[in-house]
């Protein structure tokens, strides 16, 4: 009797598995299960749009649409023309009148029709920035507009040519100062350039150049001078660089001055030295705004300076010197022919915060 019911529990039992077995998987293709009918509670079917993304709600990720509500809404939506990347407006600053140059307030934008204008290259040492810093504080020249750019880093700071009573102005990273009476209008920088934007800034400044019709350029520039040629450590360390297009009216000049042109090195020093290029390690944009000038026609001369890194203010004294050999901005009080000599040359108030404030005296 025993032995008959462990027989009909085993029967039960097998019959069981098989009937879910059944409902669970059948074969319907060799080596291939497909889903068999369950309960309607469980029934979950695999839709083509469901797996391949078609018929997901974008506004719920992962939940899926009914196919009647995903194909109503694919047939309603309206079918967006796409158009050529060429012909499709970016994001760009507005385009303001006069291109980059901004007038102070509402004055109407200053006339630099014949002007000479003086810019410096964010180079090594900061020789050209100090240098235009000398100008501008020495003539005592007002500003007149800055410089709307996306190819500066962005900056604020002080007045650094006003004293601590009147420093109630603010300075950003490119600003313009113009004196009439020496037909001088000067571009002071005083941040680096954003990565990738150094041609975008040349041809742009030319540009401006062009449309504000300034007889010359002139650029203060620096270069290392670890990595002289063996010909550029002879003599001064002051070089000179012109444009074709002011070569025929200043190249006499700097002979009778007695300037040393800046030379070529070679390429491939050891390997080619026939091919000679022009090389200013340090620079910045100097080699890329002379030869855009070059090219455009611009009357662009370059005046720098070999120097290293550390107290550059006796470089800057040297190379704003040589400019006003050339421009004669200042006179010397013994001789009208004179050079002026670097203590005729004012030192802006904000020169005295240049290496930090001190140490503080509680360290000693």
């Amino acid at each position: 009797m025993l032995l008959s019911m462990c027989s009909l529990c085993e029967l039960a039992g097998c019959t069981l598995r098989s009937t879910w077995l059944q409902r669970a998987v059948s074969y319907t293709t060799l080596g291939r299960p497909a889903l068999s009918a369950a309960p309607a509670a469980h029934q979950r079917t695999p839709c083509k749009e469901a797996r391949w993304g078609a018929g997901r709600d974008r506004r719920l990720p992962g939940r899926l649409m009914p196919p009647s509500a995903s194909a109503r809404r694919q047939t309603n939506a309206p079918q967006r023309r796409r158009t050529p990347r060429a012909d499709r407006g970016g994001r760009t600053a507005p385009v303001l009148p006069g291109g980059m140059f901004v007038p102070c307030g509402s004055s109407p934008p200053a006339a630099f029709e014949g002007f000479t204008l003086l810019l410096p290259a964010v180079s090594v040492g900061n020789v050209g920035q100090l240098a235009v810093d000398l100008v501008i504080f020495t003539l005592d020249m007002p500003k007149v507009g800055y410089f709307y750019t996306d190819c500066l880093v962005p900056m604020v700071g002080n007045n650094p040519y006003a004293t601590a009573e009147e420093n109630s102005e603010l300075s950003i990273n490119a600003e313009v100062y113009s004196l009439p009476s020496k037909k001088l209008v000067v571009l002071q920088i005083r941040s680096p350039f954003v990565k990738n934007k150094y041609r975008s800034f040349c041809q742009t400044l030319l540009s401006w150049v062009k449309s504000s019709r300034c007889a010359k350029v002139i650029l203060l520039s620096s270069s290392h001078a670890y990595q002289r040629d063996d010909q550029q450590l002879h003599g001064t360390p002051l070089r000179y660089l012109l444009s074709p297009a002011i070569q025929k009216t200043a190249g006499d000049l700097m002979q009778r001055l007695n300037w040393i042109e800046m030379e070529k090195v070679a390429a491939y020093p050891g390997v080619n030295d026939a091919e000679m290029v022009l090389h200013i390690p340090g620079g910045g944009i100097t080699t890329l705004l002379y030869s855009e000038s070059c090219s455009n026609g611009i009357e662009m001369a370059v005046l720098l300076k070999f120097c290293s890194e550390g107290d550059n203010i006796p470089d800057a004294l040297a190379l704003v010197n040589y400019l006003n050999e050339w421009l004669q901005l200042i006179k010397s009080e013994q001789t009208s022919d004179a050079p002026a000599i670097p203590s005729q040359w004012k030192i802006p108030h904000s020169w005295r915060l240049l290496f930090g404030s001190g140490l503080p005296p509680a360290l000693f």
